[in-house]
């Protein structure tokens, strides 16, 4: 199941991407608390390390061990790597959490010795035993005879008439010589194979002699080997346990390691489940899309209804909403603002996308759909993501039964995604407390959709248009709006009217926010300015003080002394002070300053619009600050008041609101249009109606590239059925 959801959620790529950073294959689950398993990968984010190699599994031989068995020397190996890598790890500079687990795996005296048996390579070493010395000595000794062996033969005399060449061949792991027939008068070989050229391969019998004593040392070499394999998997039978924990501790450590070398490697980040109910995604990219646009969604409520234009995203969406859940559930690290969003965990993560239909089971679509919903009444705290809901049946009938099963699976703690074309379900479900609609949106200038989505409404399914920008031509497009009927047309013209809305809603609190930033901004400023001004203020009043008393304690005792002359002395010092006081103090006067003046207030410059007793109003840079008069000072002259120019437009003797192209070549059309709107928009008119025709689509074609580029002209679109249909624009002026 877990596998089929993979495929369904478009995560088989990443997936497989992943599983490369791993030592061995392995289930991507992690038994355990979650946030345990967190803490240890923060951790272990922090350090440099080196990933384990790649390991076998060591499942049947933890086997063979608990039962007695004698191990291969390379699944000894195999532990051998592992007990090594954990001996690495113990060296570096983790946190305390890593490095107390990693103090609490003791590894057995004798296990440790027998890791110094081996090489990287998986051989034993020859310095462990002094008879694998001896063996490698002899073995060599005779590769170095046969060698000499060979090049004596090969520069006799006799044999020289009969030898194809002067190379060493090996053939099936034999050194041989390539000869002419008739070899066996000068010498003793046996053969062994034949050329295509019709040569034979043969082996000297001096020279077999010397393979059969190197078969002789290589088997005592296999007899001793098996001899340390019997000991080693005694050893390892006494200690079946501890070779069992480290094994699944080892891929443990694998797990986290390799979650974060992908995560460095990709620049994801980690964003675990958490108790609650919502889904807060931001900057959000789902792994098998290639330059994504970023989603941001809040998914508080329990279903989120999705609708729209037809290839708008909706689907990848859905696939997005359920896949972050997927990682997140188990640990993956992906593309997300991890400190900005929040997942909710559930039991079971069900997708619910693919036709159900099937010839080998005799089920048809919606059949397949209601088992597949059946299956959901039985279940509890999952997240479910169905697309494209209403397939199979009829539409009517589908909202009704729709309505109340998704209610139903609402009421028992369970979250829905569920994308739909059904207008009549999702207007069913719009007041629904527990639901959340979103719509995917369509450009109407550029004929296509955006991939974004707005909050709060539904969506057209821009059929039509979706079928013209696919080949569909434009006639039957037409044929096809007047069997879909005024009143439809008229519905799909309110739901567009509705997103228009709300993006201009949308757009003019941007707006808002960016001039409250601004006056956030400005406040902030002022008010450190008025702290600054007060604490001058404060320290030049500390200082009068000062100044002050020191003078009257210097008085006093002049006074006490009754010496003339200091005193004069001190008052002169003490007026001198008086004077420079005086100079210092900030003047009170306020300038004759009036409506239009260009004035400074602290680090701010603006224009006065009024002036109210002892404040001003100055408009700075968009906003309006009520200031001081007393603390504002002239900034340049005011500006001067702009001539007014009259101009006078006679106003067109006729004018209508229709305008008939039918029979004009596109060049006389476009002049005519062109004069028509110049006199519609000097009489006053907002809305206008240009009839074309339908015909080969070459005057529409280029009436539209017209309306496109005319300055004055705020949209335009095909007329309602009624007022001429596809023959015919209606223009907003």
């Amino acid at each position: 199941m877990k596998q089929n959801n993979i495929n369904k959620l478009d995560l088989s790529e990443y997936i497989a991407d992943f599983k490369n950073f791993l030592a061995r294959d392995k289930e991507l689950f992690l038994e355990g608390d979650a946030n345990i398993h967190k803490k240890f990968i923060d951790d272990i984010s922090k350090v440099e390390f080196t990933p384990p190699k790649e390991t076998k599994n060591l499942d049947s031989a933890l086997m063979y061990i608990k039962k007695q068995g004698i191990l291969k020397l390379y699944e000894i190996f195999e532990f051998v790597k592992i007990i090594w890598y954990f001996n690495y790890l113990k060296k570096q500079n983790f946190s305390s959490l890593v490095s107390e687990w990693l103090y609490k795996i003791i590894i057995p005296a004798d296990i440790v010795e027998i890791t110094t048996y081996f090489d990287d390579k998986a051989n034993l070493r020859n310095d462990i035993d002094e008879r694998f010395s001896q063996i490698e000595y002899s073995l060599k000794k005779n590769k170095q005879e046969i060698k000499e062996s060979l090049n004596r033969i090969v520069h006799t005399k006799k044999i020289s008439p009969y030898l194809v060449d002067s190379q060493i061949h090996y053939l099936d792991a034999n050194e041989t010589l390539l000869v002419r027939g008739g070899f066996n008068h000068v010498l003793k070989a046996s053969v062994v194979g034949r050329s295509s050229g019709g040569f034979f391969y043969v082996i000297p019998e001096s020279i077999d002699k010397l393979k059969k004593r190197q078969a002789q040392l290589l088997s005592q070499k296999e007899e001793l080997i098996y001899e340390y394999e019997k000991k080693i998997s005694s050893i390892f039978s006494k200690h079946w346990k501890f070779l069992n924990y480290i094994n699944k501790e080892f891929d443990r450590f694998d797990n986290y390691q390799a979650r974060v070398h992908f995560a460095k490697a990709r620049d994801y980040e980690f964003l675990s489940t958490k108790k609650g109910e919502d889904i807060v995604l931001k900057s959000f990219a789902h792994p098998a899309l290639k330059n994504p646009k970023l989603l941001d969604i809040d998914f508080s409520k329990k279903l989120l209804l999705v609708t729209g234009v037809n290839a708008g995203g909706k689907t990848m969406l859905l696939k997005s909403i359920l896949s972050a859940v997927f990682m997140a559930k188990y640990l993956l690290p992906f593309q997300i603002d991890a400190n900005n969003s929040k997942i909710c965990s559930f039991k079971e993560i069900v997708p619910i996308i693919d036709d159900p239909q099937s010839v080998k089971n005799d089920i048809s679509t919606f059949a397949g759909r209601m088992s597949e919903f059946s299956h959901l009444f039985g279940k509890k705290y999952f997240i479910a993501g169905v697309d494209e809901i209403e397939l199979g049946t009829d539409a009517d009938e589908a909202a009704s039964l729709f309505k109340v099963i998704l209610e139903k699976l609402m009421k028992k703690g369970n979250k829905i995604v569920v994308t739909t074309h059904h207008k009549r379900l999702a207007s069913m479900m719009a007041t629904h407390e527990d639901v959340e609609l979103l719509a995917a949106i369509y450009d109407d200038v550029a004929q296509r959709p955006t991939y974004e989505f707005l909050k709060g409404t539904i969506g057209k399914s821009y059929a039509f248009e979706t079928a013209l920008r696919y080949g569909i031509s434009a006639s039957v497009i037409g044929e096809a709006k007047e069997v879909y009927g005024e009143d439809k047309e008229k519905l799909n013209s309110l739901i567009q009217k509705n997103i228009d809305l709300e993006l201009e809603y949308r757009a003019k609190l941007s707006q808002l926010e960016i001039k409250s930033e601004k006056v956030t901004k400005l406040k902030e400023s002022l008010t450190y300015q008025k702290q600054k001004s007060q604490e001058e203020l404060r320290k030049i009043k500390s200082n009068l003080e000062k100044e002050y008393n020191k003078a009257i304690n210097e008085a006093k005792e002049a006074a006490k002394a009754n010496n003339k002359a200091d005193i004069h002395r001190l008052l002169n010092k003490a007026d001198k002070k008086k004077k420079e006081a005086k100079k210092n103090t900030i003047s009170n006067k306020v300038e004759d300053f009036k409506v239009g003046d260009r004035v400074k207030y602290r680090s701010s410059r603006g224009e006065i619009v009024t002036i109210r007793g002892q404040y001003a109003f100055i408009k700075s840079d968009g906003i309006s600050l009520k200031v001081p008069l007393k603390e504002l000072k002239r900034s340049g002259n005011p500006p001067k008041p702009k001539q007014k120019t009259k101009i006078d437009v006679q106003r067109p003797s006729s004018a209508s609101v229709q305008l008939d192209l039918h029979g004009l070549r596109s060049e006389e059309a476009i002049e005519k249009l062109d004069s028509y709107l110049s006199d519609a928009l000097i009489t006053g008119y907002d809305e206008v109606l240009i009839y074309h025709g339908v015909g080969t689509g070459k005057l529409a074609f280029a009436v539209k590239e017209f309306l496109k580029r005319y300055p004055k002209v705020k949209s335009f679109t095909d007329a309602p059925a009624n007022m001429g249909g596809m023959g015919a624009t209606l223009v907003k002026l």
